[in-house]
């Protein structure tokens, strides 16, 4: 007995110095001292007064950072409007909160550090917690978060206090591990819409009118909240060009703000924001944006994923931020333009 106890304390041992034996790291998660900086930048280095780029001009601007290891990674972005400024929400694609403040002064104010409380999986690696979408109720609070390789949808209490509820449609079973709901919004009336970013429309897939096409992407609509027992109709969104939806947002009216995201060798990104009508949003249509911007070099760019809108003196504001994929060549670029048509 007393060799067996031996055994296994030196097991235990092991496990609680080395907590990586099995050989997969454990996922980093954001420490509790939340601490972040802002640093302004420009939309064209060479150009300093440049603000134009297609129908949106930039009003500015920042490259966040922290010293924080697991800070990096955002895939989505809610902006909410406060007295003094806006309340910004990031969640990154292994399930890290950044909550803050920011004014008028482009300085975070009022920063907090959060994780999420559950996914799928046990919350071990990264495929756990591969949070690539969210949906904020601005009156209850409650959350949806898109989740890759699961292919699933969860919803949060309020200030992401605890998990509520959770679904795997089954139109969504088929979506590519690391192509699935990358994009979620949530429409003025209710609905919500989710993309995929790399599921193509194909004839088994594809009930629509129209014929399937290459660079189409598959999309649903749920009704009401997609944790519930609503089955999504289908319809198809059609990037500009060989792009990749990352992000979506819903405007008062009910058109979309789909962001784009293209890729070129040697490390070079770019995106593309279109403006996709309402009355394209229905089962069985293949919904074609009107290119609003393309944001590229020599401009300002990055892995653009996350999208948002507010609204300030009747106009409405974009704001977008990317993923760094925590990688030193990238930043964490939080901008903001305004939409003028």
């Amino acid at each position: 007995m007393r060799r067996l106890i031996t055994v296994l304390f030196v097991a235990v041992s092991v496990c609680a110095v080395v907590p990586t034996w099995s050989g997969e790291a454990r996922l980093d998660l954001l420490g509790k001292r939340a601490q972040l900086t802002a640093t302004r930048v420009m939309l064209d280095r060479t150009n300093p007064r440049r603000v134009r780029v297609g129908g949106l001009t930039y009003l500015g601007g920042v490259a966040l950072a922290s010293r924080d290891r697991a800070f990096g990674g955002f895939s989505s972005l809610d902006v909410a409007p406060t007295a003094t400024g806006n309340r910004f929400t990031m969640l990154s694609d292994g399930g890290n909160i950044v909550q803050f403040d920011m004014g008028a002064d482009w300085l975070p104010h009022r920063v907090a550090f959060k994780n999420l409380p559950a996914g799928p999986g046990i919350g071990w690696e990264k495929r756990d917690r591969d949070s690539e979408s969210m949906v904020i109720d601005g009156v209850t609070g409650k959350i949806w978060v898109g989740f890759e390789d699961a292919n699933s949808i969860w919803r949060y209490a309020s200030g992401f206090a605890r998990y509520e509820s959770r679904v795997a449609p089954e139109a969504m079973r088929k979506w590519p591990t690391n192509g699935g709901p990358e994009s979620m919004a949530r429409l003025p009336d209710g609905r919500f819409v989710v993309i995929s970013e790399e599921a193509h429309v194909r004839g088994p897939d594809w009930s629509g009118s129209e014929a399937a096409r290459l660079h189409t992407r598959q999309a649903l609509i749920f009704a009401r909240d997609p944790t519930g027992a609503a089955v999504p109709q289908r319809f198809a969104y059609e990037p500009h060009g060989r792009y990749d939806p990352s992000g979506v947002t819903a405007l008062p009216n009910g058109d979309l703000l789909v962001l784009d995201r293209g890729f070129r060798l040697p490390f070079t990104f770019s995106a593309r924001i279109s403006r996709v009508a309402a009355e394209d949003v229905a089962a069985g249509r293949i919904a074609r944006g009107r290119l609003i911007a393309t944001i590229d070099a020599p401009l300002i760019h990055d892995n653009f994923e996350g999208i948002d809108t507010t609204v300030e003196n009747g106009k409405t504001i974009v704001w977008i931020v990317s993923d760094d994929n925590q990688m030193f060549l990238q930043r964490t670029l939080l901008l903001k333009f305004r939409l003028d048509r």
